[in-house]
């Protein structure tokens, strides 16, 4: 938890300064109003043997400025301590964004997504009401039960062993509560995790459910990891449910020992009858400051767990660093892939091996094979998604990995073959990687990507886009997202089955308009269609990761049996 104070500002250091101050002079006013009170209770005596009321008053007038303090303080401690734990809460969501935005396919499946979101919102929500617990009582309740104690000793220390005997109580309370509860809180924060992963689940899929009509399985699914959740919640609940009532025990049996115990040890003495109630008022305030630190000794560990899961964001590098950057290259557009190999994290086999292929500024080179051969994954190690285990990918003659990330997909044009919108104006999402584009640069782009229906949508560019694109169709997502890697102009385009979800009409005008538009840039296309590659430069085989063809279509139709069979599926002899 201390990390995250690192984003403190220096301002909001004397924030935290000032609040310090005001919750001392707090307690110096709330500790100042059992004395005033015994002092009242003393003056009794006097007054009604001299009628004169002035003392009483002035004494009174005393407790009411020390009231007075107390509202202040709270008041202006309690906006202060939002202002400044809210602050630094959002500053530390803000790293946790920008770190998670860092992160590689590798960092993010570590977590996973579910994980991600729960971390980002539950856990930082849980350390901010940690944190304002702890700069709120962890001031005030030791100052204020050191104080309490002191002066217990001075006005009556034969009484001192009834608090002692509290606090004894008190603590074999708190600590068979922290000892059954606490370790409930990381499993409880996991449980959150599973929860928000199921119900992100069956939001994403909700059509193929519906399609199958699995609303049933779904919903078990979520009835197993709400009730493990509710069951784990329920069971901290009862176990903490236990501090209420055995504190109002220890409190009445308190304030009970001390007035049997005054009134035995001081008969009717008026000014031991005075100093019941100062010490009652002295005891529950040590009760309660005992009280305070223990229920922080038991929120605190669950701030440690989330801020943990927080820092473990925070802490975690990427395994995507920045190269050296300031990249000067005479070459443009040239794609190069040097005897490539790939495995994922943590696993034996390999995904892809020794590949190589170059390609040429203007040449469309396209890759195909059997679902799992590779395809995605090969074109995926450009963008630095990934990186090579072995071998080297090179662009303009330069190492990838050389590259800022920055610049390096500066040069592409990525387009992936789930279309991804996101929610805002066709033009925002148009221009989502290139600010600058021109009304002229998206009308061109959307007519060469064949997305002129945007300009039937009401309101043409300025239509409103829902989250996730799910008030367009699948192909009218492709083809917007085609049209934004078009406006960015890159050298580079990357189409990975980019056109699965177009007719072949519109696939066929598509591309001839992208070559045309494009002809300078080099083009990479994942494609499961034959159609759709059968004039590309270069084709590209893959079988379990393996280069089994290369060629053009006439060619490989006669040397690579792999591509044969494919095509045979998909087209005639004589259309082949």
């Amino acid at each position: 938890m201390i990390k995250q104070l690192k984003y403190l500002k220096p301002l909001e250091w004397i924030l935290v300064g000032v609040i310090v101050l005001l919750l001392v002079a707090q307690v110096y006013c709330n500790l100042a109003l059992p004395e005033c009170l015994s002092d009242i209770l003393k003056m009794v005596q006097s007054v009604i043997a001299t009628q004169e009321l002035k003392p009483i008053v002035m004494k009174s007038l005393e407790m009411l400025g020390y009231v007075g303090g107390i509202l202040v303080c709270t008041i202006v401690v309690s906006y202060l301590t939002s202002l400044v734990i809210t602050n630094l809460m959002a500053r530390v969501r803000g790293k946790v964004f920008e770190k998670v935005n860092n992160f590689s396919m590798n960092e993010i499946n570590k977590f996973s997504i579910a994980s991600l979101i729960t971390r980002s919102t539950n856990d930082i929500t849980q350390l901010q009401q940690v944190f304002v617990l702890v700069l709120n009582f962890g001031v005030t309740a030791p100052i204020t039960a050191i104080i309490a104690i002191i002066k217990i000793v001075r006005v009556a220390s034969n009484l001192t062993l009834v608090n002692v005997a509290s606090v004894l109580l008190l603590v074999l309370v708190v600590v068979f509560v922290f000892v059954v509860a606490v370790p409930k809180f990381k499993k409880i924060q996991k449980k959150i995790d599973n929860l928000n992963l199921v119900t992100r689940e069956n939001l994403t899929g909700l059509k193929v459910v519906r399609a199958n009509s699995a609303e049933h399985l779904q919903e078990e699914k979520f009835e197993k990891v709400n009730s493990d959740l509710t069951k784990m919640e329920r069971f901290v609940q009862r176990v903490m449910a236990v501090i209420d009532p055995a504190i109002m025990l220890i409190m009445s049996g308190t304030s009970l020992a001390i007035v049997w115990l005054t009134a035995y040890l001081f008969g009717n003495d008026i000014f031991a009858i005075a100093n019941i109630g100062e010490i009652t008022q002295y005891s529950m305030q040590i009760i309660f400051a005992f009280l305070t630190l223990s229920m922080l000794f038991m929120f605190v560990p669950r701030g440690m767990v989330s801020a943990k899961r927080v820092n473990e964001i925070l802490d975690t590098k990427s395994s995507l660093l920045d190269g050296k950057g300031n990249i000067i290259s005479k070459e443009q557009g040239t794609v190069v892939f040097d005897d490539v190999s790939f495995k994922y994290p943590d696993a034996d086999e390999y995904v892809l091996e020794h590949v190589s292929f170059t390609a040429k500024p203007s040449e469309t080179i396209a890759f195909i094979g059997s679902t799992g051969s590779g395809k995605s994954t090969l074109i995926n190690l450009l963008p630095r998604f990934y990186d090579c285990t072995e071998g080297g990918v090179y662009l303009d003659g330069v190492n990838v990995k050389d590259y800022t990330l920055h610049d390096l997909h500066e040069k592409i044009g990525y387009v992936p073959q789930r279309g991804v919108l996101f929610r805002g104006s066709v033009t925002e999402n148009i221009c989502y990687g290139n600010e600058k584009a021109t009304e002229e640069d998206i009308t061109n782009a959307l007519k060469i990507a064949q997305a002129d229906f945007v300009y039937s949508l009401e309101g043409g560019l300025d239509y409103q886009i829902s989250q996730g694109g799910t008030n367009v169709s699948g192909g009218q997502k492709q083809r917007l997202s085609i049209a934004r890697a078009i406006v960015r102009n890159p050298e580079v385009f990357i189409f990975d089955d980019s056109f699965s979800a177009l007719d072949y009409k519109t696939d066929k005008t598509l591309r001839a308009k992208l070559n045309k538009h494009t002809q300078n840039a080099t083009k990479l296309i994942v494609a499961q269609r034959i159609g759709t590659i059968m004039n590309a430069d270069q084709i590209i085989v893959l079988d379990e990761g393996k280069v089994v063809g290369h060629g053009k279509h006439k060619q490989l139709l006669k040397t690579c049996p792999v591509y044969k069979e494919i095509a045979l599926s998909q087209l005639s002899q004589e259309e082949l």
